[in-house]
């Protein structure tokens, strides 16, 4: 008789066991299979792919979006660079053009603002178009230099996933001194 209440502690106690070690087992079967998948997207991602779109939006600009599968930013860059560019060349003609009129003028040769503008004209002129001028190249050195950042920045976030991490939430302030409502949208980014 005694034997009988050991026998059925016994048999709870090894049916507890082999269901933790189940359960364990379990454990052990899905921390695996993440540690696999992880490793699977791991694989896919190319830790050089920012340099790389960098690189050649350095070479081509627009190749580095391109590079990202980015097209329709191609456009936006082009378009930003030849403006730019644009403006550069004609303000740099225009400062040429009302340079060689000066010196024509100081030489004492007319030129073909004669009647026109005065000698303190052309001056100013010549100072606004160089201004012009190297504001231009400026700015085309920044839309360059900003194209190769944009591909690389967009090549990183392309190895981050950030599906479900942005979020947008509408944003309503009351400001006391104006005693209006300021209406707004608050936008937050989660990367891992």
């Amino acid at each position: 008789m005694k034997a009988q209440p050991l026998f059925f502690v016994l048999l709870l106690f090894s049916v507890s066991i082999f269901s933790q070690v189940k359960k364990e087992k379990a454990h052990i079967k899905e921390a695996t299979q993440i540690k696999k998948d992880t490793l699977f997207t791991d694989d896919l991602l190319d830790p050089l792919s920012p340099a790389k779109a960098a690189f050649y939006s350095a070479v081509l600009p627009g190749l580095g979006q391109a590079y990202n599968k980015k097209y329709w930013k191609i456009p936006l860059v082009y378009g930003a660079i030849g403006t730019s560019s644009y403006f550069y060349f004609n303000n740099n003609s225009n400062f040429k053009t009302y340079r060689n009129a000066y010196k024509l003028r100081l030489a004492g040769k007319p030129d073909e603002f004669v009647g026109l503008i005065s000698t303190d004209g052309l001056i100013n002129a010549q100072k606004v178009f160089k201004q012009n001028r190297d504001l231009s190249l400026f700015l085309t050195l920044a839309f360059y230099a900003l194209n190769i950042l944009e591909a690389n920045v967009d090549a990183h976030i392309l190895d981050k996933s950030i599906d479900n991490k942005v979020s947008f939430k509408p944003l309503i302030n009351f400001t006391p001194d104006l005693n209006k409502p300021v209406f707004g949208l608050s936008t937050s980014i989660t990367i891992n």
